[in-house]
């Protein structure tokens, strides 16, 4: 009979081991645990700061059971549910009350399983089970800035991230090619991280080349690219290609520059851009290099284009602005600034709007780009693509295109903008007023006609 018993006694122990140690479930006290001790109570808090790889995840212990929390944090799962420490686990710290981690390394747009847990000396707590998914990544959404300051072989670019598409930009900048839709490929600045404006330069181009140019930017989606641009560079200025056909007259302005004169009908005018640093009365006009500075100016001002003279001064003059045309100082004694109605006169004598900037334009591609469409000079005007210095919001005082068009001041006062100077363009023989943001401060080229 007491071996019956001590076997009975063997079996029931045994069975006891066998229930404990292969059943074990969530928050059940281990059979060898010390009594005293319970398990934890905790909960687990809501998900919050998802991105695509990332979010803000935690938990609560509202009681350790009598014993001390080791080790508290947050195991996860994208398979099932009810993750336990035997899943991905983060732990965070110890202790009671609140507790939160980020969570790294996540996958875009994917859902995820999670439970915080909390160890003490009688085991593993897990709180309430929560899920949340990650976000979706997207491509960014930019603009290509303007392309400014283009001299023979530099550019200034940049582009405007407004939407970083949920993810962080981790490289921008400009791309650019001979080709049309240039990509990260092709050649590239880099200009940083982040959303927002930013300021490309483009270096080391081919002197009277076309180039494409498209802002980029990179998040966990990919490269994103903004609308495509396109300018040509400058050519080193050959010589003024006056019409060999024609017998040109001369004029000297106070600083002794020499300018051939051409007759158009019952007009004299000039066959070059003026260059004189000085009012016909001898006095200095101021020269204004700085931006900021340029744009403020109520009173008159020259410049050269892109403040160098040593390129440009020769072939294509100086840049003024309304305020040294308004001081009826600027051309030779003899000479004015012609107005409006002169101007349309001249187009009027030859034939109309429609071909006279054609007539007028230098021919060949010496100092125009493109084809130089309808360029003929018949009339020896020889009008040279100049560019100007732009004051609207989108340049700031910067120079623009130099070889694509040419503008002249017209003397007629009016509301800004003054009542539309002259504008040639390399893709046109048409002569027109530029109807719109020309304004007093704008740089621009200026032709005399005698009086």
């Amino acid at each position: 009979m007491k071996k019956v018993i001590q076997f009975s006694g063997f079996i029931f122990f045994a069975f006891l081991m066998t229930t404990y140690t292969g059943c074990k479930k969530d928050n059940e006290i281990p059979f060898n645990r010390i009594p005293d001790y319970k398990m934890a109570t905790l909960t687990t808090t809501t998900i919050s700061g998802i991105t695509l790889t990332t979010a803000v995840a935690g938990g609560e212990v509202i009681s350790d059971g009598g014993a001390e929390i080791t080790v508290n944090g947050i195991c996860l799962s994208t398979i099932h549910q009810r993750p336990t420490v035997a899943d991905q686990e983060v732990d965070i710290g110890a202790g009671t009350g609140t507790f939160s981690g980020i969570l790294t390394g996540l996958t875009p747009y994917t859902t995820y399983y999670v439970r915080a847990f909390a160890i003490n000396k009688a085991g593993i707590s897990y709180g309430n089970e929560v899920q949340f998914t990650t976000n979706n990544a997207v491509k960014a959404t930019l603009t290509t800035l303007t392309l400014t300051s283009i001299t023979l072989t530099n550019a200034v670019s940049g582009g405007n991230i407004t939407d970083d598409g949920g993810a962080v930009i981790t490289s921008r900048g400009v791309c650019w090619s001979i080709n049309e839709e240039p990509t990260t490929e092709d050649a590239i600045t880099s200009d940083g991280t982040g959303t927002g404006t930013f300021t490309s330069n483009l270096t080391d181009l081919e002197p009277g080349t076309t180039y494409f140019v498209r802002a980029y930017a990179v998040n966990s989606a990919g490269v994103t690219y903004g609308n495509q641009l396109s300018f040509t560079t400058g050519v080193e200025p050959g010589p003024i290609v006056f019409n060999p056909g024609l017998t040109y007259g001369s004029v000297s302005d106070i600083d002794g520059n020499i300018y051939n004169t051409i007759q158009i009908g019952t007009q004299v005018w000039m066959a070059e851009n003026l260059k004189t640093t000085k009012y016909n009365d001898n006095t200095s006009i101021p020269y204004v290099t700085n931006n900021t500075e340029w744009m403020e100016l109520t009173t008159g001002a020259y410049c050269w284009y892109n403040n160098n003279a040593a390129t440009y001064k020769a072939s294509y003059g100086a840049l003024y602005n309304w305020y040294a045309v308004n001081t009826g100082k600027l051309c030779p004694d003899g000479w004015h600034v012609p107005s409006r109605e002169e101007w349309m006169k001249l187009a009027s004598y030859l034939g109309g709007v429609e071909d006279a900037g054609g007539k007028l334009k230098e021919s060949g591609l010496t100092h125009w780009q493109g084809s130089n469409t309808g360029a003929s000079n018949t009339t020896g005007f020889t009008a040279l693509p100049g560019g100007l210095r732009d004051v609207s919001n989108d340049f700031g005082g910067f120079f623009i295109k130099i070889n694509a068009i040419g503008a002249w001041w017209t003397s007629t006062p009016g509301i800004e903008p003054t009542d539309h100077p002259l504008w040639l363009d390399f893709n046109s023989g048409k002569f027109y007023f530029v109807p719109y943001w020309i304004y007093y401060n704008s740089g621009l080229s200026v032709r005399c006609l005698k009086d």
